[in-house]
Formats: structure tokens, C-alpha cells, sequence
């Protein structure tokens, strides 16, 4: 089959990209607002850019009125955020913070989530996940307004916090990190069936 998205509407096209799309990488994202509210929300357009300067990126779309999420405002607000890496344990508390609360609610404080003080910024780390960064703001790209419109979040990593107890022989071992991705619907995948290829010399 193919697909033109020039004919198809945009909730076919978002279905379709997340459906194929996958495992996608979850930014567990913590941001404060410009008047002290503390906010929780996941987004699962996230990955890493490099390493100079050290950078990730996250995409959150605009809701249906056209309106900007309450992430997205805050970051821009304030420069900074935090992305908290969400393993198999936090998985029901991370989908709980994706409901649809209002810009005057905490996550935090709404679903009693413990956390921990940041060394650089000031939105604040959740304190289950293993591993979180401290990011500042280092362009917002607006792909489109309105309805669903895309924007790109990229943050300079100012401050990486890894849990002790994941690290195996001075590396981060997989199996404790136990990462959760995002599939298509209601369904995620988790990291525990795994493979290593050796990477082929260069060709004579």
C-alpha cells in the first residue's frame, strides 16, 4: 500500500506515522510556569541529537483548538525543562500525568509524585526515575500553528543524573534501566528482549 499525505487528514496521518514509528523513546518532560506551576507531561517524539553540544529534543503538537501545550509554554517561558527517563516501573504513573490537566494544576502535586530538587534549573526531577537530564533551551522550532501543529524543542543538557544502582561495570546496564517505548494506540514495548551485532570493519 502507499499513502500520500497530501490526501489523507491529519488524524490519519499521525495514526499511521505512530503505528510504524516505533518503539519510540519517552521524554518524561518537568517544566515550571512562569507563575511557580510545577508540570509533568510524557512525549514520545524524543530522542537524542549529539553530543556537541550534548542535546535532546522533544516534539509536542498543539492541541486541537490550535493552542500550545502547557510544556511547551513553560519552556519557552522559562528556558529550561528536565526529561526523566521512564522505565518499566513508572509506566502507569507516566500515563497518568498524559491526562488533560488544566495549566493551574501540578501533575506533581495532583497525583502525589515524589521529587527531587535539580542542580541547574529549577523544574524539578521525578524522583523514581533512574536517570534524568537537566536541560536548558536551545531553539523551539514552530513547524506549524494550529491544530496538531508541530513544534521541535531542542534543549542543551546542562546536567545528567544516572541512579547507581543501573550501573554495571561503569556502563548503564539495560536490563535495570528496563526503558519503556511508545508503539502505536494504547501499546508500549519494553527494552528486555535484546541483541548485540559487532559493528563490520571498513570495507577493503
Amino acid at each position: 500500500m502507499q499513502f500520500d499525505p497530501t490526501d489523507m487528514g491529519i488524524r490519519d496521518i499521525y495514526t499511521l506515522m505512530v503505528q510504524l514509528i516505533t518503539p519510540r523513546p519517552i521524554a518524561w518532560v518537568s517544566s515550571v510556569s512562569k507563575d511557580g506551576v510545577t508540570n509533568l507531561a510524557p512525549y514520545s517524539f524524543f530522542n537524542g541529537i549529539g553530543a556537541n553540544p550534548p542535546s535532546v529534543l522533544f516534539c509536542p503538537v498543539n492541541r486541537r483548538d490550535g493552542s500550545q501545550k502547557d510544556s511547551l509554554l513553560n519552556v519557552l517561558d522559562t528556558k529550561e525543562f528536565v526529561v526523566n527517563v521512564v522505565s518499566f516501573s513508572d509506566a502507569e504513573l507516566m500515563n497518568k500525568t498524559s491526562a488533560d490537566y488544566g495549566s493551574e494544576v501540578s501533575e506533581f502535586e495532583a497525583l502525589d509524585i515524589e521529587t527531587l530538587s535539580s542542580e541547574k534549573v529549577a523544574p524539578l526531577r521525578v524522583a523514581s526515575s533512574l536517570a534524568q537530564f537537566e536541560c536548558r533551551l536551545l531553539k523551539h522550532l514552530e513547524l506549524a500553528s494550529g491544530p496538531a501543529g508541530a513544534n521541535v524543542v531542542i534543549g542543551e543538557i546542562v546536567m545528567l543524573h544516572v541512579d547507581d544502582s543501573i550501573i554495571e561495570d561503569g556502563v548503564v546496564d539495560p536490563a535495570k534501566l528496563d526503558t519503556v517505548g511508545r508503539l502505536g494506540g494504547k501499546a508500549y514495548s519494553r527494552t528486555t528482549d535484546r541483541f548485540e551485532l559487532e559493528r563490520p570493519p571498513v570495507p577493503e
